[in-house]
């Protein structure tokens, strides 16, 4: 995070405003960033999945034990490197290397993906981050003490994916999304950032006219839809940015801050 994102954060703070961080990340991910900064912000994890305020939980929306089975199902047919969220931590398959390896010497991952920025932060194997595995997926989704909120796939074949896609479309009940050009994320219908930004500003008694919502990828979409201003980061592809009302400087650029400056601390009536 730039110094300058940074102090507009705080300035925002300070002037009374809530700066909510709300991610497709992880709860504790999030926390361990805010720490680095020595930040301290309501989040929402896993696409708004997860709601805490000053670290106390607010609201927790799992996926239901009939949707995790078709997931599982749906993804397993397809050998797919994937991880599972739980609120007692991220599990992978064993094999999940393996699983990378295969789709990645298909030949059938476009070249710009290997360019992507996300691409790293993808592809890393589940160990280097530290999650636990399995061998086989129901020993993660029938477990009775875990709540399941979401399944994030790696789908490096444009055309799995699309087949993947329609599959899980089906599932009634949950929410498809995607925060790079090559992953899929599955929740429950609230696990979305529309959601989870209504549910806190419902927290805070904030009317959502009275809201911003800064982002730059598809699963920042929902919402855009619900807030009083959206606005994408320039670097967002031209599906946000047409969702948006308007579009700041990149990340690059301090884009953050920019649009902190020009569209919050001007208007004084914007929570």
């Amino acid at each position: 995070m730039s110094k300058e994102n940074l102090s507009s954060i705080k300035k925002a703070q300070q002037q009374g405003h809530i700066v909510m961080i709300l991610s497709g990340r992880s709860p504790s991910s999030i926390n361990d960033e805010m720490t680095k900064y020595e930040l301290n912000c309501p989040i929402g994890g896993h696409n708004g999945s997860a709601l805490y305020v000053d670290g106390k939980l607010i609201e927790l929306n799992s996926l239901r034990r009939n949707q995790i089975q078709k997931l599982a199902l749906e993804v397993e047919k397809e050998a797919l490197p994937y991880n599972i969220s739980t609120k007692k931590g991220i599990f992978a398959p064993r094999n999940w290397n393996e699983r990378f390896e295969q789709v990645i010497s298909s030949g059938r991952v476009p070249e710009e993906y290997f360019e992507n920025k996300h691409f790293k932060m993808f592809t890393t194997p589940p160990t280097v981050y530290g999650h636990s595995l399995f061998n086989n997926v129901q020993e993660v989704i029938n477990n009775d003490d875990f709540s399941i909120l979401k399944f994030l796939i790696l789908a490096l074949d444009p055309k799995q994916k699309e087949r993947l896609q329609k599959s899980l479309r089906l599932i009634d009940g949950t929410f498809l999304t995607s925060s790079s050009p090559f992953n899929l994320e599955v929740t429950h219908q609230h696990g979305n950032k529309g959601y989870g930004l209504k549910a806190m500003a419902t927290y805070f008694k904030i009317p959502l006219e009275n809201t911003i919502a800064i982002g730059d990828e598809k699963n920042d979409i929902p919402m855009f839809n619900i807030a009083g201003l959206s606005i994408a980061m320039g670097n967002a592809e031209e599906e946000v940015k047409l969702s948006s009302d308007l579009v700041t400087l990149s990340n690059d650029e301090n884009g953050v801050a920019y649009a902190f400056e020009k569209y919050i601390f001007k208007e004084s009536n914007v929570l």
